[in-house]
């Protein structure tokens, strides 16, 4: 029997949210994170702008990423080194994006609330903790878990189980290609955050009936409104 198979069996409602780009503007720290790395490698600095257009896949794909971009190659540690670097610049600019706490208070009316991000558990959690946004959640489900990284829906079937939900009755909110693929996978309803650093292309018209965007966290709630009315 598989995954989806398992959580077919279930009910309940499930709401989950992707992080950065989604909960919280992180572009500024993790740019001035990989930056550092980059310069102590000899490389030149990218634009925010640029890093920004990296993110979402891991901090691993994000160095790779990085580190090609600025030309320097053929190094070992980088990640440890970034991992490092970036612990220390968490929260030197990182915050909730406006009326992302509203939406997650206005969320948990609705079902079981969660983040899944593929940003490493550790730092998700204290992002969270120190923000005061932790108590809005159900479960924290970061990408060195026991599950492949986003866009692969294992661990959004993880929380479906923990939620009693089905795919029908689950909701992904998250701000890029990222996101939307891993709900498409899943089978789950899927909620675009125009207003993060995901830059999603797609149009209305390009979305399902079961999929929704928005341009502010403050739109959210109708969203949820409108999820709720379809599960029943």
């Amino acid at each position: 029997m598989g995954d989806a198979d398992v959580v077919g069996n279930l009910h309940g409602r499930l709401i989950a949210f992707d992080l950065d780009g989604t909960i919280v503007d992180s572009r500024r720290d993790l740019t001035d994170a990989a930056n550092q790395l980059v310069e102590e490698l000899g490389g030149a600095a990218l634009s925010e702008e640029a890093v920004g257009r990296m993110i979402g896949e891991g901090a691993a794909v994000l160095v790779d990423r990085v580190l090609a971009a600025a030309g320097v190659t053929g190094r070992t540690g980088t990640l440890a080194r970034f991992l490092d670097i970036y612990d220390l610049h968490l929260l030197d600019h990182t915050l909730p994006y406006p009326g992302v706490a509203d939406a997650l208070r206005a969320a948990r009316a609705h079902g079981r609330v969660a983040v899944l991000t593929n940003k490493p558990s550790a730092a998700a959690g204290r992002i969270l903790e120190v923000l005061g946004l932790r108590g809005l959640l159900d479960e924290v489900v970061g990408g060195d878990g026991p599950y492949p990284r986003k866009p692969a829906p294992a661990s959004l079937f993880a929380l479906m189980r923990g939620a009693g939900s089905t795919p029908e009755s689950t909701l992904l909110v998250g701000d890029s290609a990222i996101d939307l693929h891993t709900a498409r996978a899943a089978g789950s309803r899927c909620c675009i955050a125009r207003y993060g650093f995901g830059r999603v292309t797609l149009t209305s018209a390009q979305l399902s009936a079961d999929e929704w965007s928005v341009d502010e966290a403050s739109a959210l709630p109708a969203v949820f409104d409108a999820f709720s009315r379809g599960v029943g």
